[in-house]
């Protein structure tokens, strides 16, 4: 697996990384021996960067997580999230930037990740009623006693990036990435690029649509939280699923599956770029790792530039109650 540099504050991880959310909440079914499975096979094939975050489940991902890498701390980059407030039933109760909540957070999650450090903390959302310097001040004492090496921040909008990496150096912002979502390259890709900050695409594979394995909205399961996405209501998905027959002949000309042509794609937009695939099935993380075995030319990147041009989805990428929490 190659490795990579994320930002220029000296962490390293492997080109691709694994997101744990769905092995615990949003896509159904779930089963935590499948997911641990996942996880200790993403690890022998050479990721080293695992996502999660305590909103998920809610809180038990993180369990999930720090059981599966107890015994292989060592070899594993382990980044989490705080801000979405929910509680353990559930209930969403908002975003929450305070540094009171940052710490209570923080010690919360080191318990159930079971690890003495986090090696990257975002903060899962901006807290539009907090200044982000008090926030990432808050973050940064975090770092200097050691329970935090690293920090990030996720959706956050370039000027909030600029005005917190002057607070303390931000290594990564994670936002939502792939050749169905091409905000990030309005602004927030240079910015990162400008002050050495590493770029982490979540969904890469646009909640899996791109991979092809959704041909019409009944192959969703019901309950799965797809449902709730504009992009997967039966007119914007009528039209999305063009997208995918455009990707398919180029994937096939490549001798590659559409998740791999997808997540190739973003690994070759730039280095500073290390994609989180979410997985939790074996075959999954085994089919996404040989995307880096996958050779894109400038004329492949243009050709897929233009079978997935940038605006050409339909639908917001989040409903639209909670599409306001993101870029900002």
């Amino acid at each position: 697996m190659e490795t990579r540099k994320l930002g220029s504050q000296g962490l390293v991880v492997s080109a691709l990384g694994l997101g744990c959310m769905g092995m615990s909440e949003f896509y159904s079914p779930k089963d935590d021996a499948e997911s641990t499975a996942t996880i200790h096979r993403a690890l022998d094939l050479g990721i080293t960067l695992i996502d999660t975050a305590d909103m998920y489940g809610p809180f038990k991902n993180e369990r999930l997580v720090g059981a599966a890498i107890r015994d292989r701390r060592a070899n594993v980059v382990v980044a989490s999230k705080f801000g979405q407030v929910r509680t353990e039933d559930g209930k969403n109760l908002g975003i929450n930037g305070s540094p009171e909540y940052v710490r209570s957070a923080c010690d919360a999650s080191l318990k159930r990740l079971g690890v003495d450090a986090i090696d990257l903390y975002y903060q899962h959302r901006v807290d539009l009623n907090v200044p982000i310097e008090d926030t990432v001040g808050a973050m940064a004492d975090l770092v200097r006693v050691g329970k935090v090496r690293f920090i990030g921040l996720s959706e956050a909008a370039a000027a909030t990036i600029r005005r917190a990496h002057a607070i303390h150096p931000i290594t990564a912002i994670q936002s939502e990435y792939s050749l169905w979502t091409r905000d990030p390259e309005d602004q927030v890709l240079a910015t990162c690029a400008e002050l050495g900050i590493g770029f982490v695409p979540y969904a890469p594979l646009g909640r899996g649509f791109l991979t092809g394995r959704f041909r019409r909205t009944s192959d969703i399961e019901q309950g799965d939280r797809r449902h709730d996405h504009p992009r997967f209501h039966e007119d914007n998905f009528n039209q999305n699923l063009a997208i995918v027959d455009r990707l398919e002949p180029l994937a096939a000309a490549k001798g590659c599956t559409l998740a791999q042509l997808a997540l190739a794609w973003l690994l070759c937009r730039s280095k500073s770029l290390v994609p989180i695939f979410g997985a939790k099935h074996v075959a999954y993380v085994e089919e996404n790792v040989r995307a880096t075995e996958v050779r894109l030319t400038d004329e492949d990147m243009k050709r897929l530039d233009q079978a997935a041009p940038k605006g050409v989805t339909a639908g917001l990428r989040y409903p639209a109650a909670t599409i306001g929490n993101v870029n900002r």
